[in-house]
C-alpha cells in the first residue's frame, strides 16, 4: 500500500508532457472538463503533484476541485486531505467573488494635477 502513497520527492509527473501543457494552457472553465478525462487515481496524484511546485499551484488546487476525497487521501496521506479540504475552500472563494457586484476600480492620474507658479528672487513693486 504504501508504494501507491504519493512522495513528494518524486519529480516524475503522472501524466506525459503534452497533456501537463494542455492543462498548463486550459482555461479556468475548461480545466475542470479536460481533468475529468483523467482516472481518478492518477488525477489525485497529479493535483498533489502540482500543488507542491509554486507555477502549478493554483493548478493544482483547480485539478484537486475534480477528485474525490477519498483518492486524494489515499494518494496522499493527510497532505491530500488538506488539499481537499483547500481546494474547496478556494472553490466556495471563488463562487463568492463572482456573486459580488463588480465594484468600480481605482485609477490614477496621468496627467499633472496643478500648476504651481515658478518662484521669483525678486522682490515684489507692491512692497515700496
Amino acid at each position: 500500500m504504501l508504494a501507491n502513497r504519493y512522495m513528494p520527492d518524486d519529480d516524475v509527473c503522472p501524466v506525459g508532457e503534452e497533456l501537463l501543457g494542455e492543462l498548463y494552457s486550459a482555461s479556468k472553465r475548461g480545466l475542470p472538463s479536460l481533468a475529468a478525462s483523467i482516472p481518478p487515481r492518477v488525477r489525485a496524484t497529479l493535483a498533489l503533484y502540482c500543488y507542491r511546485r509554486s507555477h502549478l499551484h493554483a493548478m493544482g488546487l483547480a485539478i484537486a476541485a475534480t477528485c474525490e476525497e477519498d483518492d486524494l487521501v489515499r494518494e496522499g496521506g493527510r497532505v491530500g486531505a488538506n488539499l481537499f479540504a483547500r481546494s474547496r475552500e478556494a472553490h466556495a472563494a471563488q463562487r463568492l467573488a463572482a456573486l459580488e457586484p463588480n465594484k468600480r476600480k481605482v485609477t490614477l492620474a496621468s496627467g499633472q494635477l496643478r500648476v504651481m507658479p515658478p518662484l521669483d528672487d525678486a522682490p515684489d513693486d507692491d512692497s515700496e
